[in-house]
């Protein structure tokens, strides 16, 4: 029994992640496609066998399917469900099928259907983010400095309690959070940091040491630390406009953020041990919930910011793909060789089975240790 609980702590999170998330990017897809007259056939959370659904008046199949790990919107005339090329069925349509069918669309209507999925996830994103910080708080802790550890890089820098932080590198720092994330991302690297020390603005040069830890797949990482603490934790509660002008601060610093830490990932100055698959988001889901409703929403829109990231890579299959096709479409005034355009589609279906199956196996990995 204590099993079966356990098994469900995991489970209901994660899909109280998933399916939110996985549901406005394929409404973003749908509801573009509708508004510039393509027809859809299927809307579906999850892969494999249908579960349950509904069809509407309009002819689109609503259904639940077996695998919650994503879902799709497949439109009439297509041949798969990733929309890669149209089905044979489209030559027997009349003319007026066929002007419905998502590959006979314009260069434009096409990339706004494929661009919609990732869009909706970074408006999901903000309007979590804007309620959140309208009802519970933004996490807004002043950029004081509270202790500073004993033999820390912080000490031997000549930081000192007290000491208010004005800017880092050049950046005007207005709360501790802006620290903490600066920190992070520039990996050791020295920070140019202004205090304000009895009245007066100081200029220290700080180098963070790389410190070593295991996060909770048991993975060795390590991580840049300065060594300072602050007094408590603050929320500021925003009014609704506020709150909105923060939340797409938010989530613009999410994808600035998570862009710039992939690009040290490709170079090799950052591991890739962060990289996670479905099982990581599974575990952190079960533990974010524990803390309460407002830590599994925020991070349900880290989630969404994420999803949406990933879809607009230039990978063919994924939303980028039909991007970076429609951009050459665009370029050369007509599509790519079809030849082309199915040796990129396998390659790219086996760099994101490639990517699943590695990220995987290093989370079951991770959790056996």
């Amino acid at each position: 029994m204590d099993s079966i609980v356990d098994t469900l702590n995991y489970i209901w999170p994660f899909l109280a992640v998933i399916t939110p998330v996985v549901f406005f990017h394929e409404l973003g897809h749908y509801l573009v496609a509708r508004a510039n007259r393509v027809s859809v056939e299927v809307f579906s959370i999850g892969f494999g066998p249908e579960l349950f659904g509904t069809t509407d008046r309009h002819g689109t199949r609503w259904k639940f399917s077996l695998l919650p790990l994503g879902g799709y919107v497949k439109f009439v005339g297509d041949s798969n469900a990733a929309s890669t090329a149209p089905s044979e069925e489209v030559g027997e349509m009349t003319p007026e099928e066929q002007a419905r069918c998502f590959h006979n669309k314009s260069v434009a209507q096409r990339s706004a259907v494929a661009v919609a999925g990732p869009l909706a996830n970074f408006v999901l994103a903000i309007v979590i983010f804007a309620i959140l910080f309208a009802t519970v708080g933004q996490r807004f802790t002043p950029a004081i400095v509270g202790a500073v550890v004993e033999g820390s890089a912080a000490e031997e820098a000549g930081l000192k309690s007290g000491d208010e932080f004005l800017q880092i590198n050049g950046q005007d720092v207005s709360r501790f959070e802006d620290i903490q994330s600066t920190v992070l991302l520039n990996l050791g690297e020295p920070l140019d940091i202004v205090v304000l020390r009895d009245g007066k603005e100081i200029l220290i040069r700080a180098e963070p040491r790389m410190v070593a830890a295991k996060d909770t797949f048991g993975n060795e990482t390590t991580r840049p630390q300065l060594g300072i603490s602050v007094p408590q934790v603050a929320f500021t509660q925003h009014d609704p406009g506020t709150a909105i002008w923060q939340a797409v601060k938010q989530t613009a610093f999410i994808i600035s953020a998570s862009g710039k830490a992939v690009g040290q990932m490709i170079v090799g100055s950052r591991s890739t041990e962060d990289l996670g698959g479905p099982i990581r988001i599974a575990v952190m889901s079960s533990q974010v919930a524990a803390g309460g409703i407002a830590g599994l929403a925020f991070f349900l829109a880290v989630i969404s910011v994420s999803l949406g990231l990933i879809n607009l890579v230039p990978i063919p299959v994924l939303d980028g793909g039909h991007l970076l096709f429609n951009f050459f479409e665009a370029l050369m005034g007509r599509p790519l060789n079809p030849q082309i355009q199915q040796i990129g589609q396998t390659v790219g279906l086996v760099l994101i089975i490639a990517l699943m199956v590695w990220v995987t196996s290093k989370d079951i990995l991770g959790l056996a240790s």
